[in-house]
């Protein structure tokens, strides 16, 4: 079904362009009707990540769900696990994270939980896309009927016990010395609170939000700060989270990263080996690199594709009995724990192997050898792909490569780009298809 706001991952765009405060009253109202289920109060749960326009679409939902008569609880700025986790332990009907991920300060979006702490399905996504198009004023509230909103402040405290009691009671990470990088974003407190609660010597940076720093330089998607922290403190292990900590990527005492990817095949290994895998194998996207199914193959675990997206990943985990998938861009779902990517929670987990192994975390952390993987963004709109030019330096493409490698061409969910993801034995081949399919879509772009 075709939607209008909704993309893969919640609403998301130009802060009081795309995602306005009149939007955010309507998507608030809509939101509040859809989960308006039987009688009494209701009541949903807001976090938000350190962007400036964080405030003016906080408060613009809140109009939004009052007027439409549901209770309104504020938790500031929270990881989106946090909110997700809220969500249910507090017995809320909706949850609602403003983030932008790990997008700059200029964007922001706006993500919905269900009262089990999922993420909204197609169709309850495509619900309130037409209310949000509809008539809204006769559905309102009365004047004695309106909600009330406050401000909840022991959220902090409930998040860190939470991921605390992910690891087993006896844990601790006394002796490891890490950097965790907050990206300037939602657990710039949580993150290093919990990881010295747990014993270890933390030293944070990406801890100081002005509203227009998120992910400036800092966070998962620019690693380098926390690599050269880590060589300059001559520090055990990098922790670097994006700006709603759904998301991580932790970095060796060399320097070098440790993505997605090899956290799943770290924790996979671990909990198959203390027989806490529900099933043989985990979930991943098709932007997984191969070297981690043949990995995974080799210790005898199967890994199952899904399309690009975590909400892809934990559909199928939820329809075939896995606990553990995600991207390899460090979403790591663990459905034990979570509904949704815990960038805090993932790297606790290959922390807690590190102490059982007792061994430095480039030995425990690099389970396989990634086969040479290149990714291009082209700026093209995703109509783009049904040229015949196009269509046809793809198949060429493939069938150059053969059974060698995969090739993955796609439009962006949340930008007007396409990426094209090559990998295979061979490098160089790699990057000449790529650039190949990568000239034709510029020149396709650029004569429509």
């Amino acid at each position: 079904m075709t939607r209008t706001y909704f993309g893969t991952d919640g609403i998301r765009g130009l802060a009081n362009e795309k995602i306005t405060p009149e939007l955010a009253l309507k998507v608030g109202q809509a939101a509040g009707l859809i989960f308006h289920r039987g009688e009494g109060r209701h009541r949903v749960v807001i976090g938000k990540d350190t962007r400036l326009s964080g405030y003016m679409i906080e408060y613009a939902l809140v109009a939004g769900f009052t007027s439409v008569g549901m209770e309104t609880l504020l938790l500031g700025p929270m990881p989106t696990p946090a909110v997700a986790m809220l969500t249910r332990s507090m017995r809320a009907d909706v949850g609602v994270m403003i983030s932008a991920s790990h997008n700059s300060f200029e964007d922001n979006g706006i993500k919905l939980f269900g009262p089990d702490g999922h993420k909204l399905s197609d169709e309850i996504e495509h619900d309130i896309e037409r209310l949000i198009d509809g008539d809204m004023l006769r559905k309102r509230a009365g004047p004695r009927d309106l909600g009330r909103a406050r401000r909840i402040d022991d959220v902090r405290a409930r998040y860190i016990e939470f991921a605390k009691r992910t690891l087993p009671r006896n844990m601790s990470l006394e002796g490891l010395r890490l950097v965790v990088d907050c990206a300037n974003g939602a657990a710039y407190k949580v993150a290093p609170e919990a990881l010295w609660e747990l014993g270890a010597e933390v030293i944070a940076i990406g801890v100081d939000p002005d509203g227009f720093n998120i992910n400036h330089r800092v966070g998962s998607t620019a690693p380098q700060a926390l690599r050269d922290k880590v060589r300059e403190l001559r520090a055990d292990v990098g922790i670097a989270l994006d700006g709603d900590a759904d998301r991580v990527i932790l970095v060796d005492e060399n320097g070098r990263l440790i993505d997605g990817d090899q956290l799943m095949a770290v924790i996979a290994e671990s909990w198959r080996d203390q027989g806490l895998l529900s099933k043989p194998g985990i979930v991943a996207t098709i932007m997984s690199n191969l070297g981690l199914e043949r990995h995974l193959n080799s210790i005898g675990l199967a890994l199952e594709r899904t399309p690009v997206g975590d909400r892809y990943v934990i559909e199928r985990m939820r329809e075939a009995g896995y606990n553990i998938g995600g991207e390899q861009s460090g979403h790591v779902i663990l459905s034990d724990y979570c509904t949704t990517g815990d960038g805090l929670v993932t790297a606790m987990q290959a922390l807690a192997e590190v102490k059982r192994q007792d061994r430095p975390v480039s030995e425990v952390c690099h389970r396989f050898e990634p086969l040479p993987q290149v990714l291009e963004n082209v700026r093209a709109h995703r109509r783009e792909l049904e040229r015949t030019a196009v269509a046809s330096a793809i198949d060429d493409a493939r069938a150059r490569l053969g059974s060698s490698g995969r090739l993955i061409v796609r439009a962006s969910g949340t930008e007007p780009v396409i990426r094209v993801m090559g990998e295979g034995d061979d490098r160089e081949l790699v990057e000449s298809l790529v650039a190949q399919i990568c000239s034709v879509l510029k020149e396709s772009a650029e004569a429509a």
